[in-house]
């Protein structure tokens, strides 16, 4: 339940008895509303415990202000709380000067932990993974294991799935918490363990790990280095986040902006702008291309005017032809049910969806110009323009996403703006080249 933090003089203790069993989600969004300076205020209200936590889901720009504000050992506290994940991220966030400061008022083991996560690369595994998980050998009976959960558990960050590993680390199986209750105390862990188990590398795209806990149900994933050793796990509140900011870089590439990490109300006016400009900018310009076509065609619109009140509806309805199959594919790619080798299937059944929607609007747009325009010759070159148009829009669509992924790129890029472009160019080329063929002009 979302809560309101009281911003008006009170009580300090009562304020701090109403927080105390509040969700720290909560707390934290309550503090996202008030000013920096009494944001601060009450953040240094909080238990130590609770602050850590709270901490953890501030926007970047809340925890640096709330850095700045407070004194190097309430600095060190709340970052040596933080599950290493969450100090990870936090860390990339900040400024170097931030950093800095933060990691000189770390123990040195928690440093050297945080620096060592700091070296994989941004967008990998290992970025967003975490040590708090429990180990296990596979000679433990079920008891023992309990003993070990119960000692070592409090402080990580799920329980729910131990890992079984061998005297060198290297990763032999994963038990559920479920199975040992479910088993006798006597059995031993390497009886009941799963050996098949779905696990990462460190270098492994995080993008590609979202899509195995779809795909598989996962709760927690083991992930190892390049001999087989486990050295941290990868949790489903870490992939919900994945899934949120590679979702969000999708939605602004498609819509023809530069992604932004930051969320709207805290973005300037002046970044906003320069993340769409650029493209507005590009748009525009390769926009000039249409225009050039049409004055390509000034002596046929000057025998016949009437062709000009088409155009709009070709570019229109080519363009939101392209945008169903871009937006089809993209999201066929982003969930791993398209691959690049598909491309001719692809390809086939958007051609074949594209004569059937194409003829059908063929045969409702010709059926309106005879009842409006009373001109047959009219209501079959423009309805023919039309059923090329949708069937040219659609393979354009679902072409041009799978081949950015062959050249390594975002598939997003080749979204709604970029493939209007090209689709009305050819739209206009198809139109004025059959209405020229059929009129003689």
């Amino acid at each position: 339940m979302r809560i309101t933090i009281d911003v008006t003089p009170r009580d300090f203790a009562a304020l701090k008895e109403s927080i105390k069993n509040s969700n720290p989600v909560d707390i934290a969004e309550g503090l996202e509303e008030l000013d920096d300076q009494q944001a601060v205020k009450y953040f240094r209200m909080l238990p130590k415990d609770t602050a850590a936590e709270v901490f953890a889901y501030l926007s970047s720009g809340m925890q640096q202000n709330i850095v700045d504000a407070i004194k190097d050992f309430e600095i060190s506290h709340i970052i040596d709380e933080l599950f290493v994940d969450d100090a990870v991220d936090f860390i990339e966030e900040m400024p170097a000067g931030v950093v800095k400061r933060v990691l000189s008022n770390l123990p040195a083991d928690k440093r050297d932990i945080i620096n060592n996560f700091l070296k994989y690369p941004e967008g990998s595994a290992g970025s967003i993974m975490t040590i708090e998980y429990v180990d296990l050998k596979e000679h433990l009976t079920v008891a023992e294991a309990f003993d070990r959960i119960r000692r070592d558990g409090v402080d990580k960050e799920t329980i729910y799935t131990c890992y079984v590993i061998d005297t060198a680390r290297r990763l032999l199986g994963a038990v559920s918490v479920k199975t040992l209750l479910l088993s006798s105390l006597n059995d031993r862990i390497g009886d009941i363990m799963d050996r098949d188990i779905i696990f990462a590398s460190t270098s492994e795209d995080k993008e590609g790990i979202t899509n195995d806990f779809r795909k598989y149900g996962l709760l927690a994933m083991p992930v190892v280095d390049n001999e087989n050793r486990l050295v941290g796990i990868v949790t489903v509140d870490d992939v919900l986040e994945v899934q949120e900011e590679e979702a969000t870089e999708d939605f602004e590439i498609m819509a023809a902006m530069s992604p932004s990490d930051e969320p709207y109300m805290k973005t300037s006016i002046w970044k906003l702008s320069k993340n769409r400009i650029l493209w507005l900018m590009l748009l525009m310009l390769t926009a000039t291309i249409t225009g050039s076509i049409i004055g390509g065609f000034e002596d046929a619109l000057a025998v016949m005017p009437v062709l000009v009140t088409f155009i709009p509806m070709l570019m229109d309805t080519g363009g939101n032809a392209g945008s169903q199959s871009s937006t089809l594919v993209i999201r066929g790619i982003a969930l791993e049910e398209i691959e690049t080798s598909d491309i001719l299937k692809v390809w086939w059944k958007e051609l074949r969806v594209s004569v059937i929607c194409g003829g059908a609007l063929a045969i409702v747009n010709f059926g309106r110009i005879l009842i409006m325009n009373r001109s047959a010759s009219i209501g079959f070159s423009v309805s023919l323009a039309l059923l090329v148009t949708v069937v040219l829009s659609k393979s354009v669509g679902c072409l041009l996403p799978l081949f950015a992924r062959k050249c390594k790129l975002d598939p997003a890029v080749m979204a709604a703006p970029v493939i209007t472009t090209i689709v009305d160019a050819g739209a206009l080329l198809v139109f004025f080249g059959i209405a020229k063929a059929v009129f003689h002009i």
